[in-house]
């Protein structure tokens, strides 16, 4: 069978500028896919009416949908993510041709609850269990009505993940996802398929650094609670120097990382200037409270940073096996702090670096797709 020379690719928002994880593996797929020959016909949901000319360069046709408000309509069945994604443009421009389509995202799914054609070609890319991830979320919320509403989202999406599982075929971004969705929803067929990155060679440097560093959008409440645990349980104790990077801190925040004198906060880097704080840092410390999906600011400091201590919700399922040191909760954490600061980088740790990274190569993932394809 020959190839299809193009496709559509469907995605939740608009992906472009990639200013944090959940935008990497949406753009740069589009990218490297472009660069294999393939058409792609992009339809992307907006909230706030984003276009993204640069999209052009790698598209054949990029087509832009607004979401619905959360009272708008009547589907109040379906999880919000979903029925607020239900363009009726979308569906009939899917249904004008038989091309393959990759939803990316449960969110984007609605289409699938209508006859888009038989024997079409088509793929769901999961992002997380979404289910698990809003159950987390309701876990570490404190706002009585957003947890309200992360726990509703969360039983919503449960029965309508499941009923995706059934019917369709799936990549996920981890083995764990994978397992999940075959155990607990009883998925017959998904695979993993790592995700895009922007960051083609390992650039770790050697030698020494200066400090530890945390990185992530700290308007996030898990990144939140992972600073909180780390200058608690780790940085009260001793006198190693911390950097937290991150997006928009809240005051609370800032005054909780400034009462120590060895912790300082910086806000809003550019993607160069985080790269340099990587860098530099002897030790990229990256605990994680979510079980679900890739942490692409854990796959940021193995492509450009020293030593790095995750624990295990941080690497689980990533396929990654070398070039990382797991900590078992803040004793162990504190013990690892203290062997690695003063220990150099080296060639060999470059080395087994490089080798546990070699599933992230964005050639061969597009080659994949392409396998699929045809």
């Amino acid at each position: 069978m020959s190839l299809p020379e193009e496709i559509h690719i469907v995605t939740h928002q608009v992906p472009w500028p990639v200013d944090f994880g959940g935008v990497f593996d949406l753009f740069y797929k589009i990218k490297s896919l472009s660069e294999t020959g393939i058409k792609i016909h992009l339809h992307c949901y907006t909230k706030k009416g984003e276009h993204a000319p640069i999209l052009e360069r790698f598209c054949a046709t990029v087509n832009y949908y607004p979401r619905t408000s959360f009272f708008s309509g009547t589907r109040f069945h379906l999880p919000y993510i979903v029925r607020s994604r239900s363009s009726q443009k979308l569906i009939e421009n899917l249904r004008i041709d038989t091309f393959p389509i990759i939803f990316e995202g449960i969110h984007t799914t609605f289409p699938l609850l209508h006859d888009l054609g038989k024997d079409r070609k088509i793929k769901i890319r999961l992002h997380n269990v979404e289910f698990m991830y809003y159950r987390r979320l309701a876990e570490l919320e404190t706002d009585f009505f957003l947890k309200l509403y992360f726990k509703l989202e969360s039983f919503l999406l449960k029965s309508y993940e499941k009923k995706m599982a059934r019917l369709f075929d799936f990549w996920s971004v981890s083995e764990k996802d994978a397992g999940i969705y075959k155990d607990q929803l009883h998925c017959k067929n998904i695979s993993f398929l790592p995700v895009f990155l922007p960051w083609k060679n390992v650039s770790s440097p050697s030698g020494l650094g200066n400090y530890c560093l945390y990185h992530g959008n700290l308007e996030v409440n898990e990144n939140i609670k992972a600073v909180e645990w780390l200058l608690d349980e780790v940085f009260s104790k001793n006198e190693i120097p911390l950097v937290i990077a991150g997006k928009n801190p809240s005051p609370s925040l800032k005054q909780k990382v400034y009462q120590y004198k060895h912790t300082c906060i910086v806000e809003n880097l550019s993607e160069h200037e985080l790269d340099d704080l990587i860098s530099k840092a002897q030790i990229n410390i990256l605990p994680s409270f979510n079980h679900t999906g890739i942490k692409l600011k854990v796959m940021h400091a193995l492509f450009k940073g020293r030593h790095c201590l995750v624990n295990q919700e941080a690497i689980e399922g990533s396929g990654i096996e070398s070039g990382f040191e797991v900590f078992d909760g803040s004793i162990d954490l504190s013990k690892k702090i203290e062997h690695y600061f003063n220990l150099p980088f080296t060639e060999e740790d470059l080395n087994k670096r490089v080798l546990g990274l070699k599933r992230y190569d964005n050639e061969g993932l597009a080659a994949e797709i392409k396998t699929w394809l045809c």
